[in-house]
């Protein structure tokens, strides 16, 4: 084989050079380019990521706002619920008071009724004392009268007629003090039931008062 000359070898390794060159230029591009779609891969896996993110997020946020109107309905309700459970309390608690104001009024009542009831036991007791008294007067005087006639009975026969007007005078008197003293036991009795009577009204008056007033309240 001919030797080449000089100059074509020169021109020939100047073109080895260059195509060595382009090779390395075209690798370092090729790798370049690999980098680049690493990279664009990269991010674009980043947006995927950032993009499911921002999804969850979204239904984070939706699960949230959906129990904040739940915690919102349901303080509503417990404040529509409160003002209702205010409004029974001041209702119950007028209610108390008026039973307190009524059951006021009703021991101020049965109070007044006890001390009538006791001065009417009292004046009844007084009344009873001195009806006793009287009776005793009352049965003294007829035991004396019936002494005293028969006194006059047994003395009959042997007096003149000046005493015999005289005892008839006295018998005449015995007589009508027994009859005042008859009217005066049966008047005191007819009054001894008559107080009875009013006290056993006033008993069932108040027995019937007290039952009303416990079906008031």
């Amino acid at each position: 084989m001919a030797l080449l000359p000089s100059s074509f070898q020169g021109r020939l390794q100047k073109m080895e050079e260059t195509r060595n060159q382009r090779l390395s230029l075209l690798q370092a591009e090729k790798e370049l380019q690999s980098k680049k779609s690493q990279l664009v891969n990269e991010k674009l896996s980043n947006i995927r990521s950032m993009e499911q993110r921002c999804f969850m997020l979204e239904q984070i946020n939706a699960s949230l706002n959906f129990k904040i109107l739940g915690y919102k309905s349901e303080f509503e309700r417990i404040g529509v619920n409160y003002q209702k459970d205010a409004q029974q309390f001041r209702d119950l608690k007028c209610e108390v008071e008026e039973i307190e104001e009524r059951e006021k009024e009703k021991d101020g009542y049965y109070e007044m009724k006890r001390l009538e009831m006791e001065e009417f036991k009292e004046h009844v007791r007084r009344c009873v004392c001195e009806y006793r008294q009287k009776v005793g007067k009352t049965r003294k005087i007829i035991d004396e009268l019936k002494s005293s006639l028969k006194e006059f009975q047994s003395k009959d026969e042997y007096m003149n007629n000046s005493e015999i007007a005289v005892e008839e005078a006295r018998k005449a008197e015995f007589l009508l003090m027994k009859a005042n003293l008859d009217k005066s036991l049966a008047s005191n009795y007819r009054l001894q039931t008559q107080l009875q009577k009013q006290l056993y009204q006033i008993l069932m008056s108040q027995e019937q008062e007290r039952r009303n007033l416990n079906q008031s309240s």
